[in-house]
């Protein structure tokens, strides 16, 4: 789960690849840079996330079996809401109980 802002957003064959800059990690079981790529397994741009635009983020890292493909997926049971201030409490309140 983390606070990102969408930078761009490009078509890669039947994914939709977002960059973001990741304003802030909350629980995640794995490192996030300050810049990373989110990729959405469609064409559609569902979700719509739109560039310029903040969102909560809750995605998985996704790697092959090969071990050769190693990135951040948001898939159709994954979360991306619009960022507001009550996503910035529920966030700090939710992390205080774990």
């Amino acid at each position: 789960v983390f606070h990102g802002r969408i930078l761009a957003r490009r078509l890669v064959g039947q994914e939709t690849r977002y960059e973001v800059e990741v304003k802030a990690p909350y629980r995640h079981r794995f490192p996030l840079v300050s810049r990373e790529y989110l990729w959405v397994p469609n064409t559609c741009g569902c979700p719509p996330l739109r560039e310029g635009g903040e969102y909560l983020l809750m995605a998985r890292r996704h790697v092959n079996h090969e071990h050769t493909l190693n990135r951040i997926l948001l898939q159709d049971d994954g979360y991306a809401r619009p960022w507001t201030p009550r996503e910035a409490r529920l966030v700090r309140e939710a992390a205080r109980h774990c």
